[in-house]
């Protein structure tokens, strides 16, 4: 696979006007499964880079003409205002794939030499993925699937943004679509479409937040509900009523471990005599690029800070089973310490332990495993 750079050495940047300098970008991001573009620009030209495999990749230094093209077709597809320029700016519009309508997530902000844009690809075919695709390991897999056919009980998924959680969530109710149980979704904003579900999405200008479109949605008789993320006590403390009423809650969680969702939920004031008892599991996951077939050869030499030698991801893993004694230890507040230590003992593996694993398999090298996990 030739590095991105020399696939676009020779393009002819300076020939394109805004609409075909966008429509290339687009046609090379999902063939490549690039997740975000950045436009950066700076005194004497404008950054172009693509985030691919969750690194960030410099692809051009594209003119300041080409720039203000590339960001009027941006604005126009998008609906952000023209003539502000002074503010953040927020969007979306939609392009064609082949088989598929990829959604775009535009997103400006103000900075020393002209408006910064980000725009994310929200691509189906990469976020709605069977659960049995996604890569885990068995024996998460196979509790993952047994989990969330479960009656009631909160389920969280922790990591940073672009870990894969959402990509995770889906798949995990994909696998219950159809089966007799109403399922609702509270997202911000809805990323992909999944039929066989209700998806609701946040929206703050009208107070519809997080919190209000969970206490709305439980009066529409679901079984299961997921609410993309949790932020605040109130939130928080909902979803643990609705677990605890008869409900299976989904949510995910901004920490680094799976054991540290934990305090991070009692630190938002939820009360651990309710929280204690709803908990069924916390999943924690990164995404680690893959080895090349070339790269996993016997013999083969290749440099880890080569992009080139991966050609995809795979997520990394830790699942926390809320046991009787894990379940004890949320209901006297411990440590994150306390509870990593006695989970140990049951045979809990944290993402640093199944990434040598993956090492050892030949699926990435320490070095990714280390970037992810360190």
């Amino acid at each position: 696979m030739p590095r991105t750079q020399e696939i676009w050495d020779n393009y002819p940047w300076e020939k394109l006007d805004g609409k075909n300098l966008l429509a290339g970008l687009e046609q090379f991001s999902v063939e490549k499964g690039v997740s975000d573009i950045h436009v950066s620009p700076e005194k004497e030209f404008v950054r172009l880079e693509i985030r691919l495999h969750g690194v960030l990749l410099p692809l051009a230094k594209l003119t300041k003409k080409s720039y203000i093209d590339f960001v009027r077709r941006v604005k126009f597809l998008s609906k952000l205002k023209l003539n502000v320029t002074n503010i953040p700016q927020d969007g979306q519009y939609t392009f064609e794939a082949p088989g598929r309508t990829v959604n775009v997530r535009v997103a400006s902000i103000p900075s020393r030499f002209g408006e910064t844009y980000t725009l994310r690809l929200l691509d189906p075919k990469k976020g709605i993925v069977p659960l049995e695709q996604l890569g885990f390991p068995k024996v998460i897999h196979e509790k993952l699937a047994e989990l969330v056919q479960l009656p009631n009980g909160l389920i969280l998924v922790t990591g940073p943004t672009g870990s894969g959680k959402t990509t995770t969530l889906y798949a995990l109710l994909n696998t219950i679509v159809g089966k007799e149980r109403n399922i609702i979704t509270l997202e911000d904003p809805i990323e992909y479409e999944l039929q066989g579900i209700v998806q609701s999405q946040v929206d703050h200008d009208h107070d519809y937040d997080f919190a209000r479109g969970l206490r709305s949605i439980l009066r529409h008789d679901p079984d299961v509900v997921l609410v993309g993320e949790i932020r605040d006590m109130e939130t928080a403390q909902t979803a643990i009523d609705a677990s605890l009423t008869g409900h299976l809650v989904l949510s995910t969680l901004h920490t680094n471990s799976a054991i540290e969702a934990i305090p991070r939920f009692l630190s938002m004031g939820v009360s651990p005599y309710t929280f204690a008892p709803s908990l069924r599991a916390v999943l924690g996951q990164r995404l680690v690029r893959t080895l090349t077939d070339e790269c996993k050869a016997e013999g083969a030499t290749c440099d880890p800070s080569d992009h080139t030698s991966y050609n995809g991801v795979k997520a990394v893993p830790e699942l926390l089973v809320a046991t009787p004694e894990i379940r004890e230890l949320v209901l006297m507040n411990e440590t994150a310490m306390e509870i990593e230590k006695a989970a140990k003992k049951q045979g809990y593996m944290d993402m640093r332990d199944w990434g040598e694993k993956f090492v050892e398999a030949k699926i990435t090298n320490m070095s990714e495993v280390l970037r992810v996990t360190s």
